[in-house]
């Protein structure tokens, strides 16, 4: 039994914003995999519904004349693996929307709802730090642009007003057009399992030469994070195995992975820098690295 108190079905983005300024407590819905969970466990703080499901302005996919590509909140999963392959860009993000839920989640989830719920381990939160995505947000009085990186305030929380809705996510085509780019997650299980930790990598390489190289991590810090040590090793280097673990040895410096039930903190630790050594490895080769 979902623990619905009202529901409102705006038909245009400023009309949410203008329900959330209204009626405090209000919730947005859209995909509903996290939000219909709470409401059947009972949470009445997700009682109050606004659903965007579906609004024109948050389902763009585009990629605009200039190269920018601008990713809609309320795409599902499905729908984004779709045009990123079909595009055949950003194979780093295709490999983290591949590695959310199954199928079913994937037809519903929303890229807004994994980032907007603010949870370490989103999956499509590393692809999109590596590639310097910005969050596009409509409030009730005006519209703002935060760096990804800033959006993330803790765990659970991001930079988001009560009445501001994330419309969508865009990325420069200087930090995706010739990059290499790589995302894995380490889970217990293989498949429709929460990510021990998950790491994405893109890389800029000319004439064996390091020209931008970025990593970031989940479930590795309180929230998604990038590892600037790490990728200020790389800045100028030439690309070598020894390269590849002078970065991996300094990856923790950034992090602070904790103990949990899933892993605890040493084995986390151990992943990590496993794990920098082969998506390193791998965001340099599809950059064109001979290794």
């Amino acid at each position: 039994m979902f623990a619905i108190e009202t529901y409102y079905r705006p038909h245009s983005v400023k009309e949410a914003c203008a329900r959330l300024h209204q009626e405090s407590g209000s919730r947005l819905i859209a995909g509903g995999t996290d939000v219909l969970i709470r409401l059947r466990e009972g949470k009445k703080e997700f009682g109050q519904l606004v659903d965007i499901h579906g609004l024109p302005e948050l389902s763009r996919l585009e990629q605009c004349g200039d190269g920018t590509l601008m990713l809609g909140s309320g795409v599902t999963f499905s729908q984004l693996i779709h045009f990123l392959q079909s595009q055949r860009l950003l194979p780093a993000l295709v490999e983290g929307a591949s590695a959310i839920g199954g199928p079913q989640v994937r037809n519903m989830a929303t890229l807004g709802g994994n980032i907007c719920n603010g949870a370490p381990s989103a999956d499509s939160a590393a692809p999109l730090l590596v590639m310097d995505a910005d969050v596009h947000i409509q409030g009730y009085k005006a519209s703002r642009v935060v760096s990804l990186g800033d959006f993330y305030q803790g765990p659970g929380r991001v930079e988001l007003a009560p009445d501001e809705v994330v419309t969508h996510f865009s990325i420069n085509p200087a930090c995706y057009q010739d990059t290499g780019s790589y995302f894995y997650k380490y889970a217990m299980r293989k498949a429709m399992d929460i990510a021990t930790i998950g790491c994405a990598a893109a890389c800029q390489i000319h004439h064996g030469i390091i020209r931008s190289f970025k990593i970031a991590y989940t479930v590795a810090a309180p929230v998604p994070k990038r590892c600037y040590q790490a990728e200020k090793i790389a800045e100028d280097a030439q690309v070598s195995q020894a390269l590849i673990r002078d970065m991996a040895s300094v990856v923790l410096e950034d992090l602070s992975p904790r103990e949990s039930w899933r892993a605890g903190k040493a084995f986390r630790e151990h992943i990590i820098r496993t794990l920098a050594q082969k998506v390193i490895l791998k965001a340099m080769i599809r950059g064109g690295a001979d290794l």
